[in-house]
């Protein structure tokens, strides 16, 4: 939590957490398997970290474009490249949703679980 004038959450300790797992997976695996198997590693041991609850707070859009960056910048490091549009097209190939398009997936079912 972040002192405000309103409630907010912080997102720093879950991106700070998510680069030694994504880091790990990486350096365990590397080069040695596909793209589309450290894709669906981070996927599903890396990405929960990042996004741990946060379906139920009150997230600003830059809030969402941080956390989007983390994953871009993963990709950047995987894909070994600068171009954000080279980033885009292998999330697109890869079916990898952003942060931002996950939360608000996530946030619709919590929603929905309440009802």
């Amino acid at each position: 939590m972040v002192s405000a004038r309103v409630f907010k959450c912080s997102l720093h300790y879950a991106k700070l957490a998510f680069h030694p797992a994504a880091n790990a997976i990486f350096g365990k695996v590397g080069r040695m398997s596909s793209e589309e198997v450290l894709l669906q590693l981070v996927k599903s041991k890396c990405l929960p970290i990042l996004l741990y609850c946060l379906e139920v707070c009150p997230l600003m859009k830059k809030d969402l474009k941080s956390l989007d960056f983390v994953i871009n910048k993963f990709f950047m490091k995987l894909f070994s490249t600068n171009s954000i549009d080279t980033v885009k097209s292998c999330q697109l190939q890869f079916s990898f949703d952003l942060p931002s398009i996950a939360i608000e997936k996530r946030a619709m079912k919590f929603k929905d679980s309440l009802k």
